[in-house]
């Protein structure tokens, strides 16, 4: 804690300046030095106020451990060293404690480190936001969307190995408590054209490499491809091969990430199928033919790739070779049917290829935001992580249509952070009526309007040229260019009207060159028309849609007949154009954090450093105007309300309730403070803190104050804790106190009524033993007395009992009559007594009524005892049988459908002979318990429903799982991990084995097994587990329940359906949560 409180600012101890705000002098060049020096010590992040500066150090640094998480976690923004983590700690908490929307933009050139950045600030959030199981697998699932859109959409360029070849953007959602939910993914315009044909140096996308270099070879047979490279024309062979990239490992890396994200084990594979026939596309060649009319049309040389291709995609052979060789043109109701010559052909293949990976590349995103999207619909906040493709010039006029709409894009990023940073900041400091000292700034908007205005711009003209009938050509577009942006300052062509560039040879004829916010540009114009109609040909369009493929045909719903549509599709540009623009309207709504990101070098080499590369980067973004409005404003601003209310403890006029107005509160406040006058200004409604060291410093007096009145809290509480103890312990003294006087009173008081117990037992004898002389006498007296009266009593009753003897012979007569006919019915009984049987009904009828009671007793007295008789002749084993066959009764008797047929079959436990098979003599001599039942079961695969035979053995303490073939134990839980045994109530032979969470045995997850004895196995498992564990082991039957597989539950349904296996019950994997049983 003392260290904590020693560092007051990130300048301490720091190589250079950490935050450029406070760099002394401010120049160029002092700029450059500052992040040179930085980057030699390994200090790749530097500061420009709340903007992070990041320099890609292109090697792996020591800075993103998880203790480097924990370190910046929850941390002032200015407390630690300059670092990325610190900027995303910001914009979490801000989005968790403020309810504020965040977008982190990163910027910056192509091979900046963009794409890296992205990653980390996922990372990071995903390492600070809550945990739990769902929570885990939300994280899990956006972290993994990375590089599945990385192998599909990322390649190997000349400035950058992992190139972003489309625009990102990704909105993570969060609930009230900052746990994410889930995320919503944008993709941007994928230069679609890398697929056909990839600039010298540079590779296809990663996917095709990965696939031919870490798939199986039965793998790469299913989708008819080869291992070699060079068999595949769409792929360059120089650049191949990337140091330092494992595209075999990378293939793993992406077929593992596809499964956690969600997608199912068929789309995977059409995935992979997609991406096959695309590679092969490549490779059909045509030859020219002459038809008799005179016109050339196109054949295939080698149909056998055409064959291989239409049995991936289960398109008609006829149908795709005919949409090569034929164009149908449709006009309102006529059709007119052209031959295609072999250039129209090849476009029209690679036009296919481009389409089907685009479209592709799309579903892909589609796919993966129904995995990641959020499933509640409460309200959401989110923070948005933008990663786009970065601004590209290429020399010697390699620039074409997809570096112009790339650089249009960052132009676009560039006006939004003029918008927003430079812009907004002197507007706010003018709307709040803080002086400081004006700053100019180059606003791009200048160039924004000359891409893209509705009438003049050059993506208008483009279209409106890609609209026009008649001949349309890269030439007469060009023409239409120097027509109307002649006369704009940052457009230059030789054929424009502008005389100063007719001379200037650097500028070829069939270029145009922009000055674009980054530096200039020449643009090639060949292409641009082509590559902006981006036109399939219908024909292909409704060949693909008839395919026998799931995937393709969802991919291609134009080509459905009953859905014609004449209407042209929109361009490539326009729709670029839009997607940028609701990407810039989204942006606006979301409270900014930028990441701008330098490359030192064009080497990708770590440890070296470009002086004039980097002063380049600097200049186009705009880092030093940065820095100038920063110096000459105020590094935080905030609303009176929340300032008073997060510092209003730190003075006593303020502290606990301020009455009077916020500013009048924040302005008493800074006064009882001592803070220097020139430190801050008030606005209208904001105060405004010019230096982040006066920031940091309410900070820790804040920090110190809520410890002091934590202290207070604590003494306070303590006090009453105290004062409660003693009350308690008065009274409990009380109770004590009492309760010791009437031990010592109750004490006395048996001792004196102990003496007064003797002193009365001794006149009591005395009175006694006189009262028993007394009584002696007077005895002897009654007894003479009483012998006289016996005698004269007697002889008067004798006399009066012969009138009374006639009165009573009818009782007696009728008490004799009843003993007779009890006497009859036992000796009738006795020989009409039924047999010893315990199963035989009979039992003679009842011969009078009165003995109904007596007739029933003695059924159920005889029925017991034979039932007795016939158990005493049983042995033990046979008892042993019989009691299983009980507790199976009772189990399963009117809840499992199986357990009729079970009753009459014997349990034998044993039904593999272990010990006699010499297979098994690795297995008997693992095994030294006695075993209660050994069994071959299907032990169900979750992944995909399949059953693997498996060895189920039952001893007295153990249940284990051995590899059928060799007898291998595969696994081994004792009884006591057992917690439950789930089945359905359905005539199937498939149950759950539940372990105990936390368990050893549980790691793995829990058992789901198939067996032909199941009433016999549960029977002696529940007995066996009763025995040892002397606790009842849960059975639970129910046609849906749930199991544990690792860290996933997976639900097991078991439904009625009729198989093609007969009365075979079949599992079959439905989704990543679901495993459904047909039972017939």
């Amino acid at each position: 804690m003392a260290k904590m409180e020693v560092k007051t600012s990130l300048l301490d101890d720091m190589i250079g300046v950490g935050d450029m705000v406070l760099l002394e002098p401010l120049n160029e060049d002092s700029f450059i030095n500052n992040l040179k020096k930085r980057f030699d010590h390994n200090e790749v992040y530097t500061y420009i106020g709340s903007v992070v500066i990041s320099i890609n150090p292109y090697r792996s640094l020591p800075i993103y451990t998880p203790e480097k998480v924990e370190e910046y976690r929850n941390r002032n923004f200015y407390e630690l060293s300059p670092h990325i983590f610190a900027l995303s700690d910001e914009a979490y908490r801000s989005l968790r404690d403020q309810d504020k929307d965040q977008c982190i933009l990163i910027t910056g050139e192509s091979g900046a480190g963009k794409t890296e950045a992205s990653k980390l600030v996922m990372s990071y959030v995903a390492a600070v936001c809550g945990k739990g199981a769902e929570v885990n697998q939300v994280k899990e699932q956006l972290l993994q969307s990375n590089p599945v859109l990385e192998a599909f959409g990322n390649a190997k360029t000349v400035r950058n190995d992992n190139s972003s070849r489309f625009g990102k953007y990704m909105d993570i959602e969060f609930d009230f408590k900052g746990d994410p939910l889930g995320g919503v993914i944008s993709n941007y315009l994928l230069e679609k054209s890398r697929v056909v044909k990839q600039p010298r140096g540079e590779r296809n996308f990663h996917i095709f490499y990965q696939i031919l270099s870490g798939a199986s070879e039965e793998f790469l047979c299913k989708l008819k491809l080869e291992r070699d490279f060079s068999r595949y024309n769409y792929l360059g062979l120089d650049s191949a091969k990337v140091n330092g990239v494992d595209d075999a490992s990378n293939f793993r890396t992406v077929r593992n990430a596809m499964q956690i994200v969600g997608f199912m084990d068929h789309e995977t594979q059409s995935v992979f199928e997609v991406v096959a026939a695309v590679l092969k596309l490549g490779n059909i060649e045509f030859k020219p033919e002459s038809r008799a009319n005179g016109l050339d049309e196109s054949k295939i040389k080698d149909k056998n790739e055409l064959k291989e291709i239409c049995e991936l995609t289960g398109i008609d052979q006829s149908v795709l070779e005919r949409a090569f060789s034929f164009r149908t043109v449709e006009a309102k109701q006529e059709k007119v049917s052209t031959t295609l010559n072999v250039a129209q052909a090849y476009y029209a293949r690679d036009a296919l290829a481009k389409n089907l990976y685009s479209r592709l590349f799309s579903w892909l995103v589609t796919r993966i935001n129904e995995s990641i999207k959020a499933q509640t619909k409460v309200r959401k906040k989110v923070m948005g992580v933008l990663d786009i493709y970065g601004f590209e010039i290429f020399e010697n006029a390699d620039n074409s249509f997809e570096q112009f709409i790339i650089n249009y894009c960052n132009e676009k990023l560039q006006q939004i952070f003029i918008e927003l940073t430079l812009k907004e900041e002197q507007e706010e400091y003018i709307r709040e009526g803080i002086e400081w000292t004006n700053i100019e700034y180059f606003n791009n908007a200048i160039i924004c309007d000359l891409i893209e205005n509705n009438q003049t711009g050059i993506l208008a003209m483009l279209d409106e040229e890609c609209l026009r009938p008649g001949t349309v050509t890269d030439d007469t577009f060009l023409e239409k260019l120097n027509q109307v942006c002649a006369t704009h300052q940052h457009f230059e062509s030789r054929m424009s009207k502008c005389s100063r560039f007719l001379n200037d040879t650097s500028l070829p004829h069939s270029c145009f060159r922009i000055q674009h916010y980054a530096g200039k540009v020449m643009y090639q114009v060949e292409g641009f028309v082509d590559k902006n109609n981006d036109l399939l040909y219908r024909d292909l369009s409704q060949a693909m849609w008839k395919a026998n493929h799931s995937l393709i045909k969802a991919l291609f719903p134009e080509g459905n007949p009953a859905k014609i549509n004449l209407k042209r599709p929109p361009t490539a540009g326009s729709q670029f154009k839009a997607s940028v623009a609701t990407l810039m309207k989204n942006l606006q709504t979301k409270n900014p954090n930028y990441i701008r990101c330098i490359k030192p070098n064009d080497k990708k080499a770590a440890h070296i450093f470009n002086d004039a590369l980097v002063c380049h980067q600097i200049r186009y973004l705009g880092l030093l105007e940065n820095v100038r409005v920063r110096r000459a404003g105020y590094a935080f601003r905030q609303a009176y309300e929340p300032c008073l209310e997060r510092y209003k403890m730190l003075c006593k006029q303020t502290w606990p309730h301020w009455r009077g107005p916020a500013r009048a509160g924040v302005e008493v406040l800074f006064d009882e403070l001592g803070i220097p006058e020139e430190e801050f200004s008030f606005g209208r409604s904001k105060i405004f803190i010019r230096n982040p060291r006066t920031l940091f410093k309410l900070e820790d007096l804040r920090k110190q104050r809520l410890e002091d009145l934590a202290t207070l809290i604590e003494k306070i509480y303590r006090g009453w804790k105290c004062r409660t103890r003693f009350l308690l312990m008065k009274k409990s003294q009380i109770v004590i106190a009492s309760w010791v006087r009437r031990h010592a009173q109750q004490k006395r008081y048996q001792k004196i009524k102990s003496s007064a117990i003797v002193v009365q037992s001794y006149i009591r004898g005395w009175k006694a033993r006189k009262l028993l002389r007394e009584l002696k006498h007077l005895k002897r007296c009654n007894e003479a007395a009483t012998i006289i009266a016996a005698y004269w009593h007697g002889t008067q009753v004798r006399r009066e009992y012969r009138k009374y003897f006639r009165a009573n012979a009818g009782r007696k007569i009728y008490e004799f009559t009843l003993q007779r006919l009890m006497q009859k019915y036992f000796l009738e009984m006795k020989k009409k007594m039924p047999s010893l049987s315990p199963i035989d009904k009979n039992w003679p009828a009842r011969p009078y009524l009165f003995l109904d009671s007596t007739h029933k007793e003695l059924k159920r007295i005889f029925h017991l005892w034979r039932c007795k008789k016939y158990r005493d002749q049983f042995t033990d084993q046979q008892k042993l049988i019989y009691e299983e066959k009980l507790e199976a009764s009772e189990l399963f008797k009117d809840k499992k459908a199986l357990y009729p047929a079970s009753v009459g079959q014997p349990f034998q436990g044993a039904y593999l002979e272990i010990s006699e098979n010499p297979k098994y003599k690795k297995l008997k001599d693992a095994v030294d318990e006695k075993i209660i039942i050994a069994e071959v079961v299907n032990k169900i695969n979750r992944a995909n429903g399949k059953a693997t035979s498996r060895i189920f053995l039952l001893t007295k303490n153990n249940v284990l799982l051995a590899d059928q073939k060799n007898g291998t134990i595969k696994s081994e839980v004792p009884l006591g991990d057992v917690t439950k045994v789930s089945m359905s109530s359905q005539n199937d032979g498939f149950f759950a084995v539940h372990l105990k969470e936390g368990s050893e045995a549980a790691t793995k997850g829990d058992f789901l097994l198939s067996s032909d004895h199941l009433i016999e196995m549960a029977t002696k498992l529940y007995r066996t587990t009763l025995s040892q564990t002397k606790q009842k082991l849960n059975i639970e039957i129910s046609d849906e329940f749930l199991v544990q597989f690792k860290q996933d539950k997976v639900c097991v349904k078991f439904i009625q359906g009729s198989q093609k296996n007969g009365n075979i019950p079949t599992c079959k994997r439905k989704n990543n949560r679901l495993l459904e049983v047909a039972v017939p």
